[in-house]
Parts: C-alpha cells; sequence; structure tokens
C-alpha cells in the first residue's frame, strides 16, 4: 500500500490543524494506521492509532485531550486533527500502515510508511 500524507504548514500556537494521509493500493480496511512526529535532530516518536475499523484509538500522553485521529474507510484516508497546538508539536508528520490485527504503537511494528508533512508552530 502507498501512502501520501498532506495537509502540514505553518501555524501559531493554540491554533488547529488537520493532516490527512490517503492510500493507494492494497484494501485500506485492513490495515491499522498511525500517526508518528520527527523533530529534527530526534527520534521518530508515535503520535496516534486507530484500529481497522475505527473503533479503537491510542494516543501518546503528550497529544492526548488535544489530538483525535479517524479514518474514512471507503476514502480510504486517514486524518490526525490536532487542537491547541504548541511549538513542540513542530515535527514532521508521517502516517504508516500495519496489517496486524492488534492495535500497536511502535515504529518497527509499521509495515508501510508515507513521505511525511511538515507542520511547524510558532509561538
Amino acid at each position: 500500500v502507498q501512502l501520501q500524507a498532506s495537509g502540514g504548514g505553518l501555524v501559531q500556537a493554540g491554533d488547529s490543524l488537520r493532516v490527512s494521509c490517503k492510500a493507494a493500493g492494497g484494501q485500506f480496511s485492513r490495515f491499522g494506521m498511525g500517526w508518528f512526529r520527527q523533530a529534527p535532530g530526534k527520534e521518530r516518536d508515535f503520535v496516534a492509532a486507530i484500529s481497522r475499523s475505527g473503533g479503537d484509538t491510542r494516543f501518546a500522553e503528550s497529544v492526548k485531550g488535544r489530538f483525535t485521529i479517524s479514518r474514512d474507510n471507503a476514502k480510504k484516508t486517514v486524518y490526525l486533527q490536532m487542537n491547541s497546538l504548541r511549538p513542540e508539536d513542530t515535527a514532521v508528520y508521517y502516517c504508516a500502515a500495519d496489517p496486524s490485527f492488534t492495535l500497536v504503537t511502535s515504529v518497527s511494528e509499521y509495515h508501510y510508511w508515507g513521505q511525511g508533512t511538515l507542520v511547524t508552530v510558532s509561538s
């Protein structure tokens, strides 16, 4: 499956932004989906994940209560809604797909990756 992330940009602290990830090829509904982010000079970190049906989600502690993840299997798209953005949320955001049945949150467990979209939050 090929993944294409989009929607990044430059926003101010406190603003909201939604990034999207559209899949091509493969059966989208058979993949758990995740969002990760990587700030300059840092490792890629887990942000959020959603199960195949969308009925189960996971979030990193740093984004709980501010970010939501959703998916539209008919559109083969997963979304990350980011509210109350902070400068420390600045990073390249990557979407990833995992074909296993369980909801996973580590980089090594995801098989397919998109190219990333840059989110910059100014103070």
